[in-house]
């Protein structure tokens, strides 16, 4: 999956497929998680969020099913 990367003290990049509604987050530390079922317009407002981090913990964490891989 293609990501791209983003300003966040922990997250390096995220991409999102929209065929099966994936999200992947890259983390700084190396660590790669895939969130399922997540909406497209959840990985827009993560991108364009003030805080990546924060939208990740406020609004994908907890709410959908994961993956690290």
């Amino acid at each position: 999956m293609e990501r791209v990367s983003v300003s966040s003290s922990n997250i390096d990049s995220v991409g999102y497929d929209e065929y099966s509604s994936t999200l992947e987050i890259a983390f700084h530390n190396g660590s790669v998680y895939q969130y399922f079922d997540v909406p497209q317009q959840e990985y827009i407002a993560l991108v364009n969020a003030g805080s990546v981090g924060g939208y990740l913990a406020n609004n994908i964490k907890g709410k959908y099913r994961y993956s690290k891989i």
